[in-house]
C-alpha cells in the first residue's frame, strides 16, 4: 500500500542525539519553501514520538525565522517542564547548523470537566452542497487538500475589488486520511492570505507567527476520521506591513477542534 504524502512527509528518523532527520517534502512545495502546515506538523510530529512525551497537545506557536531550504533538516524537542498533568516543549527546526523555524508547545493530560463551545459553528451548507472551486493556486500543496469554499474563496478576478476578508470553506486531506494531531495543526494553516481576498491583489506575503489551540481531545480527534472540517477565518487588522487572522476548524458533528491565530508579513 502507498503511503499518503502527508505520512511520508511527516516521517522523521530518530538521531542517537535525541533529535530527528526529516526531509521537505515535493508534495507540500509553496511559492518560497514549504507549506508552513507541513513544517508545523513536522515540529509537532517530533514532540508526538517523543518518548517523555506526556498528554496531548493543547497549544502551539511557531515562529518562521527564515524560508525553510529544500533538502534534510533536524528537529530538537525538548520538554523544559513537566508537571503533573502538564508538560512544556522548546522545539528547534535547524538547516545547516542555524535555526529556520522555533517553536513552543503545551501537551496535556485531560480530565472530564464541564465543557461547552461558546463559539458555535455557523450554519453552512454540507459538503455535497458545495462546488469544488473554479480557480487553484499554483503551488503543489494545494493540490494535497480537498477545499470547497463557501464564502471567500480564491479571486477569480485579482482587480482589487475584494471588500471582506472573511472565508468558509470545508476542507479535508486529499486523498482523505483518518485526521491526527499532526495534519490538524497543518490544516489549521491551509487558509490562504487574508490579503490576497480583503484586496482581491496579489502582494508579497509571508506567514511569521502562527498558533494553535487545541480544543479536542484524542478521542474527538479520532472520531472526525477522514471526513471534511468547516473552516472559517477572518483578519482583524492590516496595518504597517502586517496583518493577522483568527481562525477555527470544526468537524462536521459541529466540535470545535482548534482556534488558530496569525501573523503575516506584507508589502505594499
Amino acid at each position: 500500500m502507498t503511503p499518503h504524502p502527508f505520512d511520508e512527509a511527516v516521517d522523521l528518523q530518530a538521531q542517537p542525539d535525541g533529535s530527528w532527520l526529516g526531509h521537505t517534502s515535493p508534495a507540500y512545495a509553496n511559492m518560497v519553501g514549504p507549506f508552513g502546515g507541513i513544517t508545523t506538523a513536522q515540529a509537532l510530529t517530533a514532540v508526538l514520538r517523543h518518548p517523555e512525551r506526556l498528554g496531548d497537545p493543547v497549544a502551539l506557536t511557531v515562529n518562521f525565522c527564515a524560508a525553510v531550504e529544500k533538502g534534510t533538516f533536524v528537529v530538537q524537542a525538548r520538554p523544559v517542564r513537566t508537571n503533573r498533568s502538564t508538560q512544556h516543549w522548546v522545539i528547534e527546526l535547524q538547516q545547516a547548523g542555524q535555526a529556520v523555524f522555533t517553536a513552543t508547545a503545551v501537551t496535556a493530560v485531560r480530565r472530564e470537566t464541564w465543557s461547552l463551545d461558546e463559539e458555535a459553528m455557523p450554519a453552512c451548507p454540507p459538503p455535497s452542497e458545495v462546488a469544488l472551486p473554479q480557480a487553484r493556486a499554483p503551488m503543489e500543496f494545494v493540490s494535497r487538500y480537498e477545499q470547497r469554499p463557501i464564502t471567500g474563496g480564491l479571486p477569480l478576478v485579482w482587480d482589487g475589488s475584494g471588500n471582506s476578508s472573511l472565508t468558509q470553506l470545508w476542507v479535508r486531506d486529499q486523498p482523505p486520511r483518518p485526521l491526527d494531531f499532526a495534519s490538524l495543526s497543518a490544516l489549521a494553516d491551509i487558509f490562504f492570505p487574508r490579503v490576497y481576498i480583503r484586496r482581491s491583489t496579489h502582494v508579497p506575503v509571508g506567514t511569521v507567527s502562527l498558533t494553535i489551540y487545541f480544543h479536542a481531545d484524542a478521542s474527538q480527534v479520532a472520531q472526525t476520521g477522514s471526513g471534511y472540517l468547516l473552516g472559517q477565518v477572518r483578519a482583524q487588522a492590516f496595518r504597517n506591513g502586517y496583518f493577522d487572522h483568527t481562525g477555527q476548524l470544526w468537524n462536521e458533528a459541529g466540535v470545535l477542534l482548534v482556534t488558530t491565530h496569525q501573523l503575516v508579513y506584507y508589502k505594499q
